[in-house]
């Protein structure tokens, strides 16, 4: 078997199947602690030890099926955390399984965990709390088998102070007092379709819902939680639609919940509760967010990579049915310029890391390399990219969405590498190897840069924004007076946000252009985040100064990596404002997500 580079656990000698979870969230202390019961199966005779990733967290105790167990740290790796070595009071056969019961504590830096003082949420009254385990961090909240290949079930009871409400990526199991502390409650909740620890997830805080539909709550602060409801009420339509594309959803409850300004991504694809930011309450791509997470419910969370260096497999093809999604509800034509869309964002990617940049790789090389490190929107688009060049090669979408429904049956509640995939493919299409045997596989997996072929993309969408952002490069000082707000009546704010990120493919625009484009279009004053977004980057790569607090106002509201990230870069590239860049980075870093704080740092030459 493929061992996972980035994890310690070997579960090829013994696999943890179910894990049942008691622990109590210490705000004072910043602590999650209680213990962790795994259920563990031997995989071979004679077997005497577990090995478990952890990353800054205390074990106190460990018992197997009841007994003392001796327990030992390894050596600590930079990124990787600690392995826990577990030894087995008598050792198991092949097939025993034992119960290993773990009494643990995670520490306040742990890096899978935000806490959140009352003043930096929106109620201002209550402190808050949520975890992002995606993609190496379960182990900093408890010692776990911390790879994609192993599934597992679990029971959660959750301990929490009783004016706050906990959730998990779980269906809830009811709620009472909690015996031991008057002033807690437990909440429970159960997981019976086995996941990957990557999926594990919690959030507590002063959390109200409302319904939006028959298997879905919508979940957010006081504030926030109407405007979510109302923003989000898509939500069933394109479930129902994601089941007829890729099968039924077997998950039971469908929940999103709104977190503060600081998580990382724009949603994180928790079973039976969705994480997404507030920056898409006031975003257009609301919907292609959403359409991205439910179609996780079946490409990654149902068949999901077996290391993160097949993360295209989660990533390409997720893209691929919320795309499909897309087709459904809004037609072909923007299903093919959003992606195109996805194209040019692969293009912006690719100039950003470097054309020889390994990490460019679809299948990349995780030895020694931290997977948040290498994140990027490669295994997302060069991965679409793939499968949209596959659908049109194969007979068209109709008959390359009978491959996906099968793919996902198939593989379903199991983890897979390329080459799974690939044999598969090559065996439902058998009839059509002639035409398989002529893709340049080797280019597509292994080669760094753009992929070898472009697929054809439908430009009726795109053609308007190619246009007028060709109008502005080859614009002189004298042609600029031909520019006014007209030019984007007939635009939807998708073609704007194309439009931008057209011209920011080019080279940097004269600052005189920039200036004329705000007195005609009056940019500054649009609040949508991706419009917003693209047209600060532009305004600081055209060196216009009155940008610079527009800019560091943006990357510090909120914290979503893939805005947040850019901007500081630009604005470190950008002379006139690097040292300020640096500055508001460091009063801001105390407060920001772990995980980005770590990024950014190392973008601004900030790490330790």
């Amino acid at each position: 078997a493929m061992a996972d580079p980035s994890s310690f656990a070997s579960p090829a000698c013994c696999l943890t199947r179910h894990l049942h979870l008691r622990c109590r969230a210490d705000f004072g202390a910043r602590a999650l602690r209680g213990t962790a019961a795994l259920t563990a199966r031997a995989e071979r005779e004679a077997l005497r030890c577990l090995v478990l990733d952890t990353r800054d967290v205390q074990v106190f105790k460990v018992t197997v099926n009841g007994q003392d167990a001796q327990f030992a740290f390894g050596e600590k790796h930079s990124f990787k955390g600690t392995p826990l070595e577990i030894t087995f009071p008598n050792e198991l056969r092949r097939g025993q399984e034992a119960i290993v019961e773990i009494s643990f504590e995670s520490s306040p830096q742990s890096s899978a965990l935000q806490w959140f003082t009352p003043e930096q949420t929106s109620g201002k009254k209550h402190p808050f709390l949520f975890s992002q385990c995606q993609a190496i961090h379960c182990r900093a909240i408890f010692p776990c088998q911390d790879t994609p290949a192993v599934k597992l079930t679990y029971y959660a009871e959750i301990s929490v102070p009783k004016e706050l409400v906990a959730l998990m990526s779980a269906n809830r199991d009811g709620e009472a007092p909690d015996p031991e502390d008057s002033t807690h409650k437990i909440y429970r909740f159960s997981q019976n379709v086995p996941i990957p620890c990557y999926l594990f997830a919690l959030v507590v805080g002063a959390l109200e819902s409302r319904k939006i539909g028959p298997r879905t709550l919508v979940w957010a602060e006081k504030e926030l939680v109407d405007k979510s409801a109302y923003e989000f009420s898509e939500a069933e339509a394109m479930l129902k639609t994601a089941e007829d594309l890729a099968g039924p959803y077997v998950w039971g409850q469908y929940d999103l919940l709104v977190l503060p300004p600081s998580f990382p991504y724009g949603g994180m694809e928790n079973p039976c509760l969705t994480f997404v930011t507030p920056t898409l309450l006031v975003s257009i791509t609301v919907m292609k967010v959403i359409a991205h997470e439910i179609s996780h419910s079946w490409t990654g969370n149902l068949v999901t990579n077996k290391t993160w260096e097949h993360f295209w497999l989660n990533e390409g093809h997720t893209v691929y049915l919320e795309r499909r999604i897309g087709g459904r509800l809004f037609g072909e034509q923007f299903r093919n310029f959003q992606a195109l869309g996805g194209w040019r964002e692969l293009q912006n990617t690719i100039n950003t890391l470097g054309d020889k940049n390994p990490v460019t790789n679809l299948i990349i090389n995780l030895d020694e390399v931290d997977p948040d490190v290498a994140y990027s929107s490669v295994p997302y688009e060069k991965g679409f990219a793939l499968l949209f060049y596959l659908e049109q090669l194969l007979g068209g979408p109709d008959v390359f969405i009978g491959f996906l429904k099968a793919y996902v049956q198939k593989f379903a509640y199991k983890s897979i590498v390329t080459e799974d995939w690939k044999k598969f493919l090559y065996s439902y299409f058998k009839d059509k190897v002639d035409i398989l045997d002529k893709v340049d596989w080797n280019s597509w997996f292994h080669a760094p840069g753009m992929p070898p072929v472009k697929p054809t993309y439908d430009m009726t969408l795109s053609n308007a924004c190619v246009a007028l952002s060709q109008r502005w490069v080859q614009a002189k000082e004298s042609d600029l007076g031909s520019f006014s707000s007209a030019d984007l009546k007939e635009m939807s704010s998708h073609q704007l946000i194309e439009f931008l990120a057209l011209l920011l493919l080019e080279a940097p625009l004269p600052l005189s252009h920039v200036q004329r484009m705000q007195e005609v279009y009056d940019f500054n004053a649009i609040n949508n985040s991706e419009i917003r977004f693209r047209w600060l980057r532009l305004c600081i790569r055209s060196k216009w100064e009155a940008a610079i607090p527009l800019a560091l106002k943006m990357a510090t509201d909120q914290g979503r990596m893939k805005f947040t990230r850019p901007l500081f870069r630009d604005l470190y590239s950008f002379d006139k404002s690097r040292d300020l860049a640096v500055k508001t980075f460091l009063e801001h870093r105390a407060s920001m997500h772990p995980v980005t704080s770590m990024l950014v740092g190392k973008d601004l030459k900030q790490d330790q």
